[in-house]
């Protein structure tokens, strides 16, 4: 489908944006294609689309990780992303490790979406950002986010004020924290591929988004993992390899 098609659907007021809403499945009831005024009614038809986010953005090298370069490679490609914030000199910047004072600032990657609001996912690496980021988000009006990875008395407060928080959930954390409160879950697997496609049901039917970390992140095999939550609904998906994801995820096979 092009841009120029809007769908209305069941229990949401969205827009599609290339034919879906990345990560959620819709029963269509109508699909009007604005240009020419025509419209077709589909019952009962359903689109799924995995959301696949670029993990420190769509790199090809090493040296490009958290860099520019692998953002705008992301969103060109219609992939959300997920980084790293920190701060130094009262700014946050993009950076894994300790920044040096030469990174790409959080702002600047706000302004190189350009109004797309794709997904971020956005791991905190410090304490004490969660009103700027929560004000630098309301500035460039970007909705489609959340927050993980943030020590418990941080994640108290991002809750407190109504940031998008994901708990985590692992082979080693096996009891998410806050997890009333959380709007999702970061799934990870670091020494195992524990969880199986009724983890994933079961957390989506308690109402709760579902990240997944792919296994590809841990240096292990990801394409025959990939296989047990091909077919669900609704969840996003971490990887180094998102065109291969992008492929392996619209395979109708």
């Amino acid at each position: 489908m092009c841009n120029d098609y809007k769908i209305e659907v069941i229990n949401t007021t969205e827009f599609l944006k290339d034919g879906y809403i990345s990560g959620i499945t819709y029963n269509v009831v109508a699909i009007k294609e604005i240009g020419l005024g025509l419209m077709s009614i589909f019952q009962n038809e359903t689109f799924v689309k995995q959301n696949i986010l670029a993990h420190r953005g769509y790199w090809k090298h090493e040296n490009e990780k958290n860099k520019k370069v692998a953002f705008e490679r992301a969103f060109d490609n219609n992939f959300g992303i997920e980084t790293d914030l920190r701060d130094i000199k009262g700014e946050i910047v993009i950076s894994h490790n300790m920044p040096n004072g030469d990174e790409m600032s959080f702002e600047e990657l706000l302004k190189l979406l350009g109004g797309r609001n794709l997904t971020l996912a956005l791991n905190i690496k410090a304490d004490g950002l969660a009103m700027e980021i929560k004000r630098l988000l309301a500035k460039y009006n970007h909705t489609n986010y959340f927050t993980f990875d943030m020590s418990i008395p941080d994640m108290v407060i991002q809750n407190k004020i109504g940031l998008n928080v994901f708990t985590g959930l692992s082979d080693i954390i096996p009891n998410p924290i806050l997890l009333d409160d959380a709007k999702g879950i970061w799934l990870d697997s670091f020494n195992s591929d524990w969880f199986s496609k009724k983890e994933i049901i079961d957390l989506q039917n308690k109402g709760k988004s579902v990240c997944i970390v792919s296994p590809d992140l841990h240096k292990r095999e990801h394409r025959c993992v990939w296989e047990k939550y091909k077919n669900i609904s609704g969840i996003m998906l971490c990887t180094d390899f998102p065109e291969e994801a992008k492929e392996f995820f619209n395979d109708k096979n």
